[in-house]
Formats: structure tokens, C-alpha cells, sequence
């Protein structure tokens, strides 16, 4: 008979409810990103996309993975949002309910660039070479 999972496994990957708690604090945070409200002048104008959020088992800490609109934020943007990290803590508290409202830690989100390393390995001529039809069948 199979062992079911433990929530304390971390083998075991998130549970569902990490997952969908996860799933609306992104959602949360991206709507307040697209409203733009902050104070904070390295923020104004700012287009943050926040990509994935992953949740403590306790749900009291979620690292947000953000970046700028394909790119990486700047490094001044990057510390303004840490900065307004207790602001927008209120802000999701207010839009997710939750017994705690999460502390937020955030992350640049560097899935991007190792795609496009990826890419960019996957073109070399070699690489081509070596992955044509064909190639298997004449060793």
C-alpha cells in the first residue's frame, strides 16, 4: 500500500492549498501592480509582473518572483518594492482573507533569462547538428 505524503515531506512539493493560496496572492499583487497606487517616486510608472508566488507550508511567507515587463527590474525598483513590502502586505491582507496576513519577500524572477540561455544553446550549430533527424540511425 502506498504512504500518503506527510505535510512536513518537503519531497512532496507544495500542497494544493499552497498552491491556491499562492495562486491568489499573485493574483492579488498583480492587480495592485496594475493600479499603481505607491508613494514611492522609484515605483511610479513602474510595469512589475509578478510571475509566480510560492507559499511557506504555514502561509505566513510568500516570495513573490517578479521582473519588469520581459526584462529584469531595475536595482533602485527592486529596493522600492522591498521598501513598500509592509504596505503591500495591508493591501493583500485586505483582497486575500486569511487567518494571517503573509509576510513578503520578493525575488527576481530569472526563468526569462534561462530560457533564452537555453535558446540560444539549442541554435549553436553543434547542438543542431547533433539533434537532426537522422543522426541516431547512422551509429
Amino acid at each position: 500500500m502506498a504512504r500518503r505524503p506527510s505535510q512536513h515531506d518537503p519531497a512532496a512539493g507544495p500542497s494544493q492549498r499552497q498552491l491556491r493560496v499562492a495562486e491568489e496572492i499573485r493574483h492579488a499583487l498583480a492587480a495592485l501592480f496594475e493600479r499603481a497606487e505607491f508613494r514611492d517616486p522609484d515605483l511610479l510608472g513602474a510595469h512589475i509582473t509578478v510571475t509566480e508566488v510560492r507559499a511557506s507550508p504555514d502561509l505566513k511567507h510568500m516570495t513573490a518572483f517578479v521582473s519588469g515587463l520581459g526584462r529584469d527590474l531595475p536595482p533602485e525598483q527592486f529596493a522600492a518594492l522591498k521598501r513598500a513590502a509592509p504596505f503591500l502586505r495591508g493591501q493583500v491582507a485586505r483582497a486575500v482573507r486569511l487567518k494571517y496576513a503573509p509576510e513578503l519577500h520578493f525575488q527576481p524572477d530569472t526563468a526569462l533569462d534561462h530560457a533564452v540561455r537555453m535558446s540560444a544553446l539549442l541554435r549553436r550549430p553543434e547542438v543542431a547538428r547533433d539533434l537532426a533527424p537522422g543522426k541516431a540511425e547512422e551509429e
